[in-house]
Parts: C-alpha cells; structure tokens; sequence
C-alpha cells in the first residue's frame, strides 16, 4: 500500500525542521542501494569537499552515473543535488570537528598514561588559574549578600554540564538553610519565576552565555524584582542580563571526546560564592551544619574525620 500524501508531507516537513543531513546518510545507509551507498561513503569520506563539489564531481568520486545521486540526495530526504548540498553546509556547522579524528600528541614513550591524559589535566588547571586571574571577590561578596538575605533562591542551568552545576548549586547552599531549588527545564522555570518577588535570587548558569531560555529568565526574574546572579562566560549577553555576573573566560581544548574544561571553572566559582554565603551567615550557617553532620554520624559507624563540607 502506498504511503498516504500526508504522512510523506509530514515527513519532507520533520526533515527541513531538522537539517542534519549528515546524521539522515548514517541512519539511511542500511537501506539504500549499493550504489547510493557508494554516494554515501564518497560524501562522508570528505563532507568538506563534497559540499564544495558539483553534481558530476560527486558522481566521478563515487563511480555512479549522476542521476544516481540525484537519487541518493532524495533517498536521504532532500528535494535534489542543490537542497543537498545547503543541509550538507549546515550539517558542517557543528559536524566537522567531529566527522575527524583529533590530532591528539602521541604519548611519551616511558608514560604509562593514555595520551588525552595530560590535556585533560592541564585544561583542568588552566580553568582554576582564569578563576583565580579573573573573578573579581568583590562580585563573589555581593553574590553572597544577596544570597544570605534572600526568600527563596533558584539555580537554573539547561543542558548537560549546566543542570548538573544547578544541582551542584542547591546542594553547596541547601546546607546553610537557604532555601534552593534547582531548575532544569525552561517552561517550569518561566512558571516558577513568574510568581517571584523582590526578595527572591535566580542563579542563573551557562557556559556560553547565549542560551536564550536562561536569559530571558533572567530577564522574568528582574520583571517580577528578584536578584538575579550569572555564572557564565565574560562579556556575554547573560552576564550583561544579570544583577551580578561572576566570570571567568575558558578556552575549550578542540577534542570532541573530552569534557569541557569550563565545568571545572564554574564549579570553582560555585564553591567561592557558596563559601561567602556560609560565611556571611556565620552561626547560623554553621548550627545547619552541626545538626547535618549530627544526623548523619548518628546513623552510621566510624570514628573517622569525614569531609565537613558534606
């Protein structure tokens, strides 16, 4: 039975909305024919090239006659070669760094270590040394005014390594009796930040800066007359949207397979406002976490000095 017209509209429709061609080639291969697969293998083999390539030029590449990839182009749900190629540039956007295999240094020849072990180690370093050059510990006290005065505060982060640094967030300030919720999806945090006041915190965390679900909370939290906190890249649209932004600047070492070292630096900078808060709270900072460690210790053995801390 042929497929009706409306589900292959709605499928043309889901593959303009989504233009990863290049991820449509890899999940279709199985299913094409051998000399579309041929098409396939001579595009993915150097995508740079075969954007830049005319019809004939891929079809030579590829040993198949040109409305072979015609063919192809369509099989992979593109209208033809020119509709191809445009979702093929964008593809390239974020998709050649990762289509190559790094130029990783290889190891020392009397190091037992792998040889992303030293760059994962100094990027490490180098994130702690921008906070220690950059921040400004005048920021990090104000952060921590507002925090130690405030109702209730939220730490927003999106994604993978910012929502992770949100919880990270609420658990360094829970401790102290502040009230801290950590918000990860953008609809709850617009709805959340809409019954705010003045008096409430938002501690909002991106490593670009751009994320435009985070500044625009920021820009809700202000509307309603919260203080809002930025943890974010210097000199970016969400440090400028903040109250108070805290910053460091983290250049990415260009391997795809390994972390990105800005976690390390916000997670300092997390720690450093977390720290002034408990110590502008003082005793009663310090009571929450006596009555923390004393259930804690009555409820497991060991006479063993455990991190205070946590």
């Amino acid at each position: 039975m042929a497929r009706p017209a409306t589900a292959a509209t709605g499928d043309g429709e889901r593959a303009q909305r989504v233009p990863d061609v290049i991820a449509r080639i890899k999940d279709a291969y199985a299913a094409l024919r051998p000399a579309e697969q041929a098409v396939a293998d001579a595009v993915l083999s150097d995508v740079q090239a075969a954007v830049a390539a005319s019809n004939a030029e891929i079809a030579l590449r590829a040993g198949v006659s040109q409305p072979t990839v015609t063919r192809f182009c369509r099989a992979v749900g593109c209208e033809g070669v020119r509709d191809f190629k445009l979702q093929l540039a964008r593809s390239l956007v974020v998709g050649e760094l990762f289509l190559n295999d790094p130029a990783v240094p290889p190891p020392e020849v009397a190091s037992p270590s792998p040889p992303f072990w030293a760059s994962i180690l100094s990027e490490a370093r180098a994130a702690l040394r921008a906070v220690e050059a950059e921040l400004d510990p005048a920021r990090v006290l104000a952060a921590a005014e507002m925090l130690a005065a405030a109702r209730r505060v939220a730490a927003l982060g999106l994604g993978g390594s910012s929502s992770a640094l949100a919880e990270e967030t609420g658990h360094r300030l829970f401790r102290y009796g502040i009230g801290i919720t950590a918000l990860k999806e953008p609809y709850l945090a617009r709805m959340t930040l809409a019954t705010w006041r003045a008096g409430d915190v938002l501690i909002a965390i991106s490593a670009t800066g751009r994320t435009r679900e985070v500044i625009e909370a920021v820009e809700l939290a202000r509307h309603y007359g919260a203080g809002t906190i930025a943890v974010t890249a210097p000199d970016s649209e969400l440090a400028l949207a903040a109250d108070i932004a805290l910053t460091a600047r983290v250049p990415e070492f260009p391997d795809t397979l390994t972390p990105s070292a800005s976690r390390f630096a916000f997670l300092l900078i997390i720690d450093l406002m977390a720290a002034a808060t408990g110590y502008r709270l003082g005793a009663a900072a310090r009571e929450n976490l006596r009555r923390i460690k004393y259930a804690l210790v009555a409820r497991r053995p060991g006479r063993g000095l455990e991190p205070l801390g946590d």
